[in-house]
């Protein structure tokens, strides 16, 4: 007989000559569960961002990933004899509701059937362990709730008396949860663990005989989070862990636990104010139980770089270090020191310009200015800034291109501050949080900002030509951009001068960007939350316009989308109705491009980004909300508690994943059969005229002979 208010392993009952027999081998091992986290949350995680910067958090990952106590065992029903019944009979044997008083003092209440436990019923063990649900032929079968005196409880399916299926067991001690999926009385499937009462500590996830093993997510009490890949229990395979209080991330490759083949490790570093230096020191190589070893590279947030050869941590071997003024050092290293400069220090924090060091770059002196010409001395701007208008300044005469570099880096450095912001917020549009809140700006966020400066409305065209929405740029790229934009923009209104660059530079700044920027427009990214949950989208999008471009080729550009093409392709899907038709289209289209149609004209040849392409079905997910049928209205009308956040997820998911993408998807399998139904026929030509040929008879040829007649042979044969 099981005790059921223990986490032993229940002894069972002596066999006795019972009413019926169940299964004797019912009880199986308890269900594993995992301990708070002791050393997560603990002051001594200090000496992480020291110049050996350590590879592997001090976390105690054996005590990180023990197992709690045992699960409940469920009891095992024993052999038993009924020593009294009270309640129906049939022909002499328990059937109906009733209730039997077995030997050993547990006792049945339910319903019988033929003399047997039979239907739903409760059955208490003399220990006061309860089992509330469906019996079959005296064996617990279907769904039911087993519960402990402690007030543990599991509720689920039951089979054969023992956990299979999907249940949920509640420790009462540790308050420990699980729900999931469940096989012989073991955690064995897809489930999730919480591991205290706050749901702050959490698996969820595959697991295997009680144990983690498959991909998983784990979430612990501090917050820090690792999801990938587990084998018995510890971190195993591919995966990244997020050390949030100590801003720290890996991803890579694990081994039992341990950082363990190629993997980036990455510390962030809190946003300095002015700092001009990517504010992360990242380490992507080879590592060997937690430490870096073998090759790797190490960038350092001040922008200096070392790559080369690794030991227990340190810089060992042949490397190269580039210092943060670009100067490099080729040689050995020994012990995270220069072997032939061991006193000095290379943690990239405070690297010292060392003149007398052999190298082999240039001085910056020496070397050209960001503009390409030699001999205009050392450009104005930090190497984070610098400038690269070289094809620009060709547009120039030569005698002006210094004199030009140097008065519009002037310009630039006057905004430099609004520059950086704006930098700074559109690079994060569409993101969560991070820990030092850095990004590096897409050209799809480059698009929003030029868009919200009505660039676009000045006669420039901003889809030249495909690019990927998703390639980024630094800092000094997007000055760049933002010069050359200016003279582009308003150079046709300036007359020429040697201060043509800064006119237009002014101009742009002071009518465009500085009135405009961060004041952000469209239907993706005025909502933070609703484009984090938009991007979700955005590579299958990326996927169809790239389609539609190539098909349709433009005369003007090669590969870009017009607005007649959006329009066709609207059509090739099928997606126009009564709603979405033709009209309501160029309306989403015009909001923030009037020039596309004003009720009077609309200009079909317009070319569009894959910035417009998006929103415009951002705003055709609306309308679809409302031609969609009854449903979607009807169930917010039954959850009046329903956030507009959950509203607009609702219908952006139904348009894209139940009309949008499996429209696409139906037209390329339409386009597949086609093609495949040409080349079939095709085949079948070639068949049947070569069969033709085999079967033509070959035509007899039959000789006929001309005599010539003499002129008097014929006329004696005319006379008579």
């Amino acid at each position: 007989m099981a005790k059921g208010d223990k986490k032993k392993k229940p002894e069972k009952t002596t066999p006795e000559q019972s009413l019926s027999t169940f299964l004797s081998n019912g009880s199986h091992a308890g269900v594993v569960s995992e301990p708070h986290v002791l050393d997560e949350e603990s002051g001594h995680e200090t000496d992480v961002m020291t110049a050996s910067f350590s590879s592997q958090p001090p976390l105690a990952d054996k005590q990180l990933e023990r197992s709690d106590d045992a699960f409940h065992e469920v009891p095992v029903l024993p052999n038993i004899i009924v020593q009294r019944y009270e309640g129906e009979k049939y022909l002499e044997q328990f059937h109906g509701e009733g209730v039997a008083y077995f030997q050993g003092g547990h006792v049945y209440k339910g319903m019988f059937s033929v003399g047997v436990m039979h239907g739903h019923g409760l059955y208490t063990w003399a220990d006061g362990v309860k089992y509330e649900g469906e019996f079959a032929f005296n064996v617990p079968m279907g769904h039911g709730t087993y519960t402990w005196l402690d007030g543990s409880c599991y509720e689920g399916e039951v089979c054969s008396g023992i956990r299979h299926g999907v249940g949920t067991y509640r420790c009462a001690n540790s308050s420990v949860i699980y729900r999931g999926q469940w096989h012989h009385s073991k955690r064995h499937g897809k489930g999730t663990i919480y591991y205290n009462q706050e749901a702050t500590s959490w698996y969820e996830g595959e697991l295997v005989n009680n144990n983690r093993e498959g991909w998983g997510v784990r979430c612990y009490p501090s917050g820090n989070l690792y999801e990938g890949q587990w084998r018995n229990n510890v971190r195993h395979g591919e995966g990244r862990m997020r050390w949030l209080q100590l801003g720290q991330q890996y991803s890579g490759i694990w081994e039992n636990g341990f950082q363990h083949g190629q993997g980036t490790h990455t510390w962030f570093l809190r946003r300095v104010t002015g700092s001009q230096y990517p504010l992360r020191n990242e380490y992507t190589g080879d590592f060997v139980q937690g430490l870096r070893h073998g090759q790797g590279s190490f960038y350092y947030a001040s922008g200096a770089l070392y790559k080369g050869e690794w030991k227990d941590n340190k810089k060992h071997g042949q490397g190269k270090f580039i210092f943060k003024n670009g100067r490099i050092f080729e040689g050995e290293f020994v012990d995270d020191h220069m072997a032939e400069f061991p006193a000095f220090c290379l943690d990239g924090a405070n690297t010292p310009d060392l003149s007398g060091i052999r190298t082999h770059t240039p001085h910056p002196e020496d070397s050209k200015s960001p503009g390409g010409d030699s001999g205009s001395g050392p450009a104005l701007l930090g190497p984070d800034m610098a400038l690269d208008i070289t094809a620009l300044l060709e547009n120039l005469p030569e005698n002006q291109r210094d004199l030009q570099l140097k008065q519009v880096e002037f310009v630039v450095l006057r905004h430099i501050a609004e520059l950086r912001a704006i930098y700074s917020f559109y690079s994060s549009l569409g993101h969560d949080q991070s820990p030092d809140n850095t990004f590096l700006l897409s050209r799809l966020q480059l698009w929003r900002l030029l868009k919200d400066c009505s660039i676009h409305q000045q006669g420039i065209t901003l889809a030249q030509d495909i690019h990927s929405p998703f390639s980024t740029m630094l800092l000094r790229r997007f000055l760049s951009c933002v010069v050359v934009l200016a003279y582009n923009t308003y150079h046709k209104d300036i007359e020429p001068s040697d201060t043509i660059l800064v006119a237009c530079l002014s101009k742009l700044m002071r009518e465009n960007i500085i009135p405009n920027a961060m004041n952000v427009k469209g239907l993706l990214f005025p909502k933070p939350m609703h484009a984090v949950i938009a991007v979700n989208y955005i590579e299958k999008c990326w996927e169809i316009y790239k389609a539609f471009c190539r098909a349709n080729p433009t005369p003007l550009a090669d590969q870009t989308m017009t607005v007649r093409h959006f329009i066709w392709m609207f059509k090739d899907l099928s997606l126009f109705d009564a709603e979405l038709t033709t009209g309501k289209l160029l309306e989403i289209l015009s909001v923030e491009n009037p020039a596309a149609y004003d009720r009077y004209y609309c200009n079909l040849d317009l070319e569009m980004t894959f910035l417009e392409f998006f929103e415009a079905l951002l705003g055709c997910a609306e309308v679809s909300d409302q031609r969609d049928g009854q449903t979607s209205s009807d169930s917010m009308t039954s959850c009046p508690a329903e956030t507009e956040l959950d509203s607009w997820v609702q219908r952006t998911h139904q348009f894209f994943t139940q009309r949008f993408f499996p429209a696409y998807e139906y037209s390329l399998e339409l386009r597949r059969e086609v093609q495949e139904e040409r080349l079939r026929q095709t085949a079948l030509a070639r068949i049947a005229l070569a069969k033709a040929k085999e079967d033509t008879p070959v035509a007899s040829t039959t000789s006929v002979v001309i005599t010539k007649q003499s002129p008097a042979t014929a006329a004696k044969k005319k006379r008579k």
